[in-house]
């Protein structure tokens, strides 16, 4: 047998109170979440403070009453004030910081402040500089340029550092900077990357692979036709006709087989190119080229076969000293009458050059880590 309880007279949520059995059950339990201030006009009368106060005593879960023993229905409130702030309309704003560098702001008219754009993330990559106008909550759907002033501005100083420590090199080792002609390795770089580069005065490039390279390289070559295109990575013999139209220079001959594909190439397509022999020079067995001892058969055949061979190339074995490497391949380019020598990267070109390497070829330097 239940009973009901009577609230007071001037309790106002008397209707609303669960009924109470004898052996201290609940036929209707009330929710578990306690009422909050903003949801009493919907509830109730709010006269005065005093009843909502003694409602919401009324109205809490039995394990609120009963010392915070284990209820499954318990929930743990929020702070009233922190609660309010999310209903709040003119709730504290969450910071005005700068979210990217002004510099790189993004696309046209954005601003950098995170409370002023509709997309709040920061933008990967430079973009085109700012418009003289910005309005908020717009992001620009396409851009002015290719590439930012800042990106050209950052390629040049890059460049002229590089330079500068050729020329450096050079006069410790008594020759002329002059001589010493700079590859840029643009491998796995965008057209949008290379630009800023180019711009900046650099033009000879070199890519590892002839199909990325027909990728970027014409339109690149259409805007800049004085640019020299160099092929440094290993090339396959039925490539040779796509490399013989697209390279300047060729940096991996190393086999017979190849010999004679650049040769048919160039009698097909009437365009000639000037070749390095690859050599093998640390006996590496996941590198391409030819053993030292093969270079004066090699360089033979090429010649009989009408190539410009104008040098030798070599990568010494990673994580030693590349000082012996660069040595022992110029001795061999002098035993043979070469004069240029394709050798040294971002790491190591000083050396190279006081080895005597005519090209070096340099990427991170030049374009960042990949």
């Amino acid at each position: 047998m239940c009973e009901l309880h009577q609230p007071e007279a001037t309790d106002p949520l008397g209707p609303r109170m669960a009924a109470r059995c004898k052996d201290g059950g609940h036929e209707e339990q009330p929710r578990a979440q306690p009422f909050g201030l903003p949801q009493f006009p919907q509830r109730m009368d709010r006269r005065g403070h005093a009843a909502p106060v003694a409602a919401m005593r009324a109205v809490r879960p039995p394990g609120a009453r009963q010392g915070r023993r284990a209820c499954q229905q318990q929930r743990v409130a929020m702070p009233p004030r922190r609660r309010l702030h999310l209903f709040e309309k003119d709730a504290p704003c969450l910071g005005r910081g700068r979210i990217m560098a002004k510099d790189d702001a993004g696309a046209r008219r954005q601003s950098p402040y995170r409370v002023d754009q509709t997309i709040a993330q920061t933008l990967i990559g430079h973009q085109p500089d700012p418009g003289p106008e910005r309005a908020k909550g717009v992001v620009a759907l396409s851009h002015g340029r290719p590439y930012s002033a800042r990106m050209t501005n950052d390629a040049k100083q890059r460049l002229a550092d590089v330079r500068a420590a050729i020329a450096k090199a050079a006069r410790t080792a008594g020759r002329d900077p002059a001589d010493i002609e700079l590859i840029a390795i643009s491998k796995t770089h965008d057209a949008d990357a290379i630009r800023p580069l180019i711009a900046a005065g650099q033009r000879r490039f070199g890519e590892n692979r002839v199909q990325e390279a027909q990728g970027k390289w014409p339109a690149l070559i259409a805007e800049t036709p004085d640019i020299e295109l160099h092929l440094v990575g290993q090339l396959q013999s039925n490539k040779a006709e796509d490399a013989v139209r697209l390279f300047d220079v060729i940096h991996a001959v190393d086999r017979v087989s190849l010999i004679d594909a650049l040769a048919k190439a160039q009698a097909k397509t009437g365009a000639t190119a000037r070749y390095f022999l690859q050599v093998n020079i640390g006996e590496e067995a996941q590198k391409g080229g030819c053993a030292a001892t093969d270079v004066p058969a090699l360089l033979a055949h090429a010649r009989g076969a009408g190539l410009d061979i104008v040098g030798l190339m070599a990568v010494p074995p990673a994580e030693t000293e590349a000082a012996p490497y660069f040595a022992l391949l110029a001795r061999i380019a002098r035993d043979n009458g070469l004069t240029q020598l394709s050798m040294g990267m971002s790491s190591d070109f000083e050396a190279a050059i006081m080895l005597g390497a005519t090209q070096v070829r340099i990427g991170t330097a030049l374009f960042g880590a990949r």
